[in-house]
């Protein structure tokens, strides 16, 4: 097999003295060494790609110009604003809004779940031109990252977009700059209010003006000492430009005498011309029709009452108000994605009234769109594996929502109106207002996707499979064996597990894809539900809040990010972390006035950077390790109060450095915090994927089992990316519970060897290595858009994962003997591959 030539490696020469492993297990691969293959050839069990995980890997280097789209622009264009439904349904992140030309495409808000929601409504990322925030903040830009990589991905040069935003936005950037490669954020341009009456021009071509109102409520000197900056808000004003109205041919020649020739393009471009045939001169609103003015849309976001006193006041905006005049220039249509609350208010529908003959959409977060998912990919598999086990696949946190049903209200039916208000309405998901063609101007519901119930998706699966009934009838019998009776007189307890209740913990897997979310599996996160103890989280992939949401519910979901205690992030690269933000500042923001300490997040150092630097931005309220403070010698570093080599010297990790000075305030800290949860250890350990990449041991503290015996808690291994290697292996060593990536079938070892991932069956045998009770296998390529492909010869103890997948540790015994029902339930499914995850990949993996 010929390699890529970017994939070169440097042979090891060091012992491995921090495990019992030997070094002619551990070996890189290059282009010339034998690997194994398709017929059979056997390599060491731990070869790895030694520049990939050094950091080096040539596929990875940041291109220096990313491609910049021109396109010629024609203002006679199709041309209309859709509402993008992302967080209708969990209220997690702000409604994006489409502007859409022929050859141009904006979108105003990238919440995270933007890019899973393009690619299940096949919204096409690569055709956006302009990114504006109408905030800079977790909720409008929690998306702005993986969308910027995914981007800087596409095609061999990678492509690059402008993103607007208030002046915020430097430090936003300035924070990503630890993750997001420099090139693909060279067109981030942020601005400040206006020096003039007249709205910030930020875009002026031949089909549209957009310009923006900054609105900043007034703080008091107090308030500046301890606000963050993130507060500006912005109206954008979008103006299409006006149509020249259909050229009188006749006219032109038979009463002015002009004649066929340059003076007729001349007429049409508004110059004036002389007559060909009389003295006199002939002006273009002689021969042309009456133009067709340009519609105007206003996107509006005032997230407080103090914004809206701003909003009230603001000079720019009296232009467009109906009563200004026959000089005022008349709004078609105003998206406001401000909350109900304050859309709701008396003084906000008082500046609404200031547009008599706009249309309205409320598109900020209204309770009725909580009734039906906006992922319906998705939330389809859900449904099908609740049906299918609902043990391990609880009902989702949004279906059926008696609470909302029962409860909306909605303040826009016609009777409510007031008769000096425009039309209002609730955004729906992918609702359209139509700009041009002018003479269909208005509403369009045509896009809006039919609603989906549970029901309608149990009467689908049943009747493509009719033996599903009969299956879910047969995994319950699995929990109505007396005193936990098993098939296998092999398969036995662990003492850990002798009684143990199920309050105990539950393990939460909200996202089990890899590089960038997809339409069936979101990236990683893993909840670790400790129940009144507190909670856990391991890895923070975008999208991980509306995860919680799905699994949860809108009001569980709160209450589970306000037990996180501890949050732990294997390593640097986006899908690992990218939701960070959004949830600690959620966190922050429901504790507020309540007692309570900061949460805990463990990671990499370069994350700190990320960290400190967004703090500035928005208050996340929390205290940071690096990964290597938590490792086995910085835990014993502690006992003994003294500083040690966090690393042996000389081992072929990616995470070796040179030694911290372990933060042992900090480090005393998470100590109690563990011990306040019922944990005995969290130990983090290097694996071989990146620079600092790490895995984590978790275990709980003994407890007394049903005669009064003191028994061990159990352990739950996590390996984060990794290819294989002893440090998995030895840390796992008698684990209860493995969760290992598995990145790719056993056919592609050369693509796991290359991206320094792991293949199924290797993840199986690191487990079997350790002597591992259960092997969960998560983080799947997503070429596999619903079922990996899987080989269950060798899975007696091992279950792959799906997105909201819950285990709980007194379900662990069970949980091998669903794998099989798994692929009755999709054996009609083949390998496709929905995204360009070879090129995305390549990005993300090496944008650090």
């Amino acid at each position: 097999m010929i390699l890529n030539r970017s994939v070169r490696l440097l042979l090891l020469s060091c012992p491995l003295k921090s495990s019992p492993f030997l070094l002619p297990l551990i070996k890189p691969f290059s282009a010339s060494s034998p690997m194994k293959n398709k017929n059979g050839a056997k390599s060491s069990p731990f070869e790895f790609n030694k520049r990939r995980a050094d950091g080096f890997d040539e596929t990875g280097k940041t291109k220096k110009n990313l491609e910049r789209k021109t396109r010629k622009l024609n203002p006679n264009t199709t041309a209309y604003a859709q509402v993008l439904g992302t967080g209708m349904d969990t209220q997690d992140t702000s409604s994006s809004v489409l502007l859409f030309f022929d050859k141009q495409r904006f979108i105003f808000n990238a919440g995270e779940g933007l890019q899973r929601f393009c690619t299940e409504h096949k919204i096409k990322l690569s055709k956006i031109d302009h990114v504006f925030l109408s905030r800079v903040c977790s909720e409008t830009a929690g998306g702005l990252p993986g969308l910027l990589l995914t981007l800087a991905g596409i095609g061999e040069e990678g492509l690059s977009v402008n993103v607007w935003g208030p002046s915020d936005l430097k430090l936003l950037v300035d924070a990503m700059k630890c993750f997001i490669p420099r090139a693909a954020m060279v067109h981030t341009r942020s601005f400040g209010p206006s020096s003039t009456p007249d709205p910030t021009v930020l875009v002026d071509d031949e089909v549209v003006k957009i310009s923006a109102i900054t609105l900043e409520p007034p703080r008091s000197k107090e308030e500046e000492c301890c606000s963050k900056s993130g507060e500006i808000s912005v109206v954008y004003v979008c103006e299409l430009a006006e149509i020249m109205g259909k050229f009188d041919l006749e006219k032109a020649k038979k009463v002015f005498g002009v004649r066929p020739g340059p003076k007729y393009s001349k007429l049409q471009c508004g110059e004036s011309v002389r007559s060909d045939e009389k003295d006199i001169t002939v002006y273009p609103s002689d021969v042309m029709g009456p133009s067709v003015p340009g519609p105007i849309v206003l996107l509006v976001d005032c997230p407080t009452e103090s914004h809206v006193a701003q909003l009230l006041s603001a000079k720019s905006l009296e232009s467009y108000y109906s009563c200004s005049g026959d000089g005022g220039k008349v709004v078609n249509c105003i998206i406001h994605l401000s909350p109900s609350s304050v859309t709701s208010s008396p003084t906000y529908q008082n500046w609404m009234k200031r547009f008599h003959s706009a249309q309205h959409i409320l598109a900020g977060h209204q309770r009725k769109n909580m009734e039906f998912p906006v992922l319906k990919a998705s939330s389809r598999i859900a449904a099908r594996l609740n049906y299918l086990c609902p043990q391990f696949f609880p009902a989702p946190g949004f279906w059926p929502p008696q609470h909302v049903t029962n409860s909306i209200v909605d303040s826009t039916t016609p009777s409510d109106q007031d008769s000096n208000l425009g039309k209002s309405i609730s955004a729906e998901n992918l609702l359209k207002f139509t700009l041009r063609p002018y003479a269909t101007l208005g509403m369009d519901r045509s896009c809006i996707p039919p609603e989906l119930t549970s029901s309608q998706v149990l009467d689908e699966l049943l009747s493509e499979i009719p033996e599903i009934k009969d299956k879910t009838e047969e995994i319950k019998q699995f929990w109505n064996r007396p005193n936990g009776e098993t098939e296998s007189n092999t398969d036995l307890l662990p003492s850990c597990l002798e009684n143990i209740r199920r309050d105990d913990m539950e393990i939460v897997l909200l996202g089990t894809g890899s590089s960038q979310p997809s339409k069936y599996r979101n990236v990683s996160a893993i909840y670790i539900d400790l129940f009144s103890k507190g909670s856990l989280l391991l890895d923070c992939g975008e999208g991980t809040l509306g995860q919680l949401k799905r699994r949860y519910g809108l009001d569980g979901a709160d209450e589970a990010v306000r037990k996180l205690r501890c949050i732990w992030i294997s390593h640097i690269h986006a899908d690992h972390h990218a939701g960070l933000a959004r949830i600690l500042a959620l966190r922050c923001k429901l504790l507020k006035g309540v007692a309570h300490e900061p949460a805990i997040v463990v990671g990499p150092r370069s994350l700190k950077h990320f960290l400190d630097a967004y703090q500035r931005l928005e208050e996340l309220d929390m205290e940071f390790l690096d990964c290597r403070s938590t490792t086995k010698t910085s835990w014993d570093s502690l006992e003994s109060n003294e500083e040690g080599s966090l690393f042996s010297k000389g081992i072929p990790m990616q995470s070796v450095f040179k030694s911290p000075m372990t933060d042992l305030p900090c480090l005393k800290n998470l100590k109690k915090v563990l011990g306040e949860i019922g944990m005995e250890d969290l130990i983090s350990f290097p694996v071989v994927h990146c620079p600092q990449a790490f895995g984590v041991v978790i275990k709980a503290a003994e407890r007394l089992n049903s005669v009064g015996e003191r028994i061990p808690g159990w352990k739950m291994v996590y390996s984060g990316d990794t290819r294989p290697c002893p440090e998995v292996v030895e840390a796992s060593q008698d684990a209860t519970v493995l969760i290992h990536e598995a990145t790719f079938e056993d056919d592609l070892i050369d693509e796991a060897l290359a991206k320094n991932h792991s293949t199924t069956k290797e993840a199986i045998d690191m487990g079997s290595s350790a002597g591992v009770y259960r092997i969960v296998l998560t983080h799947f390529s997503q070429r596999y858009p619903k079922i990996p492909v899987i080989d269950e010869s060798h899975m007696h103890n091992t279950c792959i994962a799906f997105d909201l997948m819950s285990i709980n540790v007194a379900d662990l015994q069970v949980l091998p003997k669903v794998l099989p029902y798994f692929k009755t339930l999709f054996k009609d499914e083949i390998i496709e591959e929905d995204v360009d995850d070879v090129a995305v990949d390549e990005l993300k993996e090496n944008a650090l």
